[in-house]
């Protein structure tokens, strides 16, 4: 790349009328953006030249006061639109009642102890619990509203040790993805003198014995570039209890391939180290093997070459049991037997039409858990793979952290739907699925109804669609709706509750989400079809999806309101340029907005898979095609847009919002609100507090709502 020039700067759920609101409310709010300074950069690539008068606002919010004053100017005048917004305290009121439930997480067992999370209504992290026996007394066991003012510290992992005794667990302050690594001892609630830093995208695996853990971590960064250097040199050390972390083994790296990233488990019988590496956000993984019991650590290669998905289950000795897309797209549950002279695969569990999302064993007992049309369904299999029968589940909806042993007789799974919070159950080999632990909930799940609908994208390719709204609401009417997607890196889009879906929902409006290409629901094939050269389906098929809502009267012409997080918040972008016309009103979170320069900042160059290289002729063009920075149109009329990010935001940069908003503001680009609110202290979304998270939804809400229509009312 040739650089040519560069200038520096100086309630209930009563069913609510989804009325419209012809004449918005805010209309008369008048808006002056603050002028943002320009740079002269221009550089010329592949024969494009491209300017970048924004490059400034790259920099880090807290090593330049220029940054940090444009972003002090722009929360003032978003401050001040949504504080004049109607609703916005309704909003709060809806959803602080919808967050009053327990929030749970799955139990690990250790040692005859039980160990889980739980959020409570007004608790702004999870309290991590443990119970001595499964019907044992629960004590408070770590509680990180001790940890800082304002809530913002949150509990990011932990693992308990074989027997129970210690507990090593994961911190992250304000968002960031790093992590700072400490011991607990279980019996006194002391925590120990360990302390672990630079840990980040890691695993925690504890050695037999509890002589120590396994993680993994990137070099300390230098001064000052700790939320924007990429980051490299990955590795997976051995921290011994008690030690400094000076003297931590590292067990695991690979200079010559710095790029790679490492994580470490262990089987259930403690024989086996797995580390799976990877070498950017594609399932493509090598797998590495050390014998635990080995004189000393040797390293064994399992599978190597990066060319499919390999995730392990669980081991009994030598025979190691993975779910893989080698010769399957949609995936297939195969054995290995280590003791071999030269290991080969078996297959247990064919390929068939549903994807494999998860599996685990119980005893004797294979549970494998399937996407159906993006819904889960669990079917249980002998060791040798015959099948055995399906799981009861209380309706459509996903399952998540499924979790067992072959040396015990229980494992657990959780549940939840658009109208379910997670329930968590308990498995059994000699029976159905049973309730371990249920939220008392802050509404009757029966009075929202779940629907799945088909439409068809613009080269034909059937797409699903879930439609959520009030029991009783006739859909042909039209009500103000909240479209949904994300569309990228194999992840699938399954039934969740949220509190603010629900409180959209709650007020009359429809909630839909839509299983564009791009993501996992459909496999292998899914995912590629949504990827580099095929980026512009991901957007077809939320066009497409669009349309279907407003032909079907499901919407109103203008009462569509679309949303996306991270990937979703690029298509967001990606969207509104292309057809500024059939939305309404839009959200971009956290977006990845300038396609051109993504790989230079943290994690992104791990998201080429997905992308490709922007220095690579034939990406850059296909890039450069629908980058939302880039691709800004000026002269017409844009919907209204909020674009949300926050300052600590490590994964994606908060300078690809503010690049974006300074040239959407500065282009003539109507007069609808083209605002962005940027969070302090928070990140790229995980261990927000459940305050924070209110504020920000009943603002961003209330926008869309008064965009699009929807009345507002206690």
């Amino acid at each position: 790349m040739r650089s040519l020039t560069v200038l520096t700067l100086a309630t209930g759920l009563a069913l609510a009328s989804p009325a419209l609101a012809n004449d918005h409310e805010n209309k008369d709010v008048s808006l002056t953006y603050p002028e943002t300074s320009t740079v002269d950069v221009v550089e010329e690539q592949f024969g494009e030249y491209i300017s970048d008068p924004y490059r400034w606002l790259e920099n880090d919010v807290r090593e330049d006061s220029d940054v940090a004053e444009w972003v002090k100017a722009q929360n003032a005048v978003t401050d001040a639109y949504l504080e004049k917004l109607p609703g916005r305290d309704a909003l709060a009121k809806s959803m602080t009642e919808l967050f009053d439930y327990d929030d749970l997480s799955n139990p690990v067992e250790a040692g005859g102890k039980y160990f889980y999370e739980r959020k409570s209504g007004g608790q702004n992290q999870a309290v991590l619990y443990v119970r001595d026996g499964a019907d044992g007394e629960e004590r408070a066991l770590i509680d990180p509203a001790t940890w800082s003012d304002d809530g913002a510290t949150a509990l990011a992992g932990w693992k308990p040790s074989g027997d129970g005794s210690l507990l090593v667990y994961a911190i992250q302050d304000g968002g960031s993805d790093w992590r700072t690594l400490k011991v607990l001892d279980v019996t006194t609630g002391e925590v120990q003198p360990d302390n672990i830093e630079w840990a980040k995208f890691t695993d925690l695996a504890w050695m037999p014995n509890n002589v120590g853990f396994l993680y993994s971590r990137f070099p300390e960064p230098e001064g000052g570039e700790a939320f924007q250097s990429l980051n490299s040199n990955h590795a997976v050390y051995l921290h011994p209890i008690g030690a400094d972390q000076a003297n931590d083994t590292r067990v695991y790296a690979t200079p010559d391939q710095p790029d790679l990233n490492h994580s470490a488990e262990l089987t259930s019988d403690k024989e086996w180290v797995v580390i799976t590496s990877s070498s950017g956000t594609d399932a493509r993984y090598d797998i590495t093997l050390i014998k635990v019991d080995a004189p000393k650590l040797e390293i064994r290669k399992l599978v190597s070459g990066f060319e499919n998905d390999w995730r392990l289950i669980d081991g009994d000795g030598d025979t190691l049991y993975f779910i893989t897309n080698k010769d399957a797209p949609r995936l297939r549950v195969v054995k290995t037997d280590l003791s071999a002279e030269k290991p080969e695969f078996t297959e247990l569990v064919a390929e068939s039409d549903a994807v494999i999302d998860g599996a685990m064993i119980v005893g004797d007992r294979l549970v494998v858990s399937y996407l159906v049309d993006a819904k889960s369904q669990l079917s249980t299999f002998d060791l040798d793979g015959n099948a055995l029968g399906t799981l009861d589940l209380p309706g459509p909806g996903q399952v998540g952290g499924l979790s067992g042993s072959m040396k015990s007789d229980e494992g657990f799974f959780s549940f939840q739907s658009f109208n379910r919070p997670t329930t968590v159950f308990r498995y059994q080999p000699s029976s159905q699925p049973t309730v371990w632990a249920a939220p008392s909930l802050p509404f009757d799940p029966e009075m929202v109804e779940v629907t799945q609908r088909f439409y068809k994208s613009k080269d034909g390719t059937k797409i699903p669609m879930f439609l959520v709204h009030m029991k009783g609401q006739d859909l042909s009417e039209g009500a103000p709706t909240l479209l949904y997607g994300y569309g990228g890196f194999n992840i699938s889009v399954l039934p969740q509750y949220k509190p603010a879906w629900m409180a959209w929902i709650k007020a009359g409006g429809v909630f839909a989400s839509a299983n564009l290409r791009g993501g996992g629901e459909y496999g292998k094939d899914w995912h590629d079809a949504g990827r580099l050269q095929n980026k512009q389906n991901v957007f077809d098929d939320f066009i497409a999806a669009g349309e279907y809502l407003i032909s079907e009267g499901i919407t109103p012409k203008d009462g569509l309101a679309i949303e996306g997080r991270s990937n979703g918040g690029l298509l967001i972008g990606a969207v509104m340029n292309q057809r500024p016309d059939l939305f309404t009103a839009g959200h971009a979170a956290v977006g990845v907005m300038d396609m051109l320069r993504f790989d230079r900042f943290t994690a992104g160059r791990y998201w080429v898979d997905d992308y490709g290289y922007p220095n690579k002729e034939q990406d850059f063009k296909n890039l450069l095609t629908y980058s939302p920075y880039h691709n800004i149109k000026s002269g017409v009329d844009y919907p209204a847009l909020i674009v949300s990010t926050a300052d600590t935001d490590d994964r994606v940069v908060p300078g690809h919002s503010f690049k974006y908003t300074a040239r959407l503001q500065a282009l003539d680009t109507g007069d609808a609100p083209h605002l962005i609110r940027i969070e302090t202290r928070a990140g790229h979304g995980s261990g927000k507090p459940t305050d924070k998270l209110i504020e920000e939804y009943s603002d961003i809400y209330a926008f869309l709502a008064d965009a699009t229509g929807l009345r507002l009312t206690e």
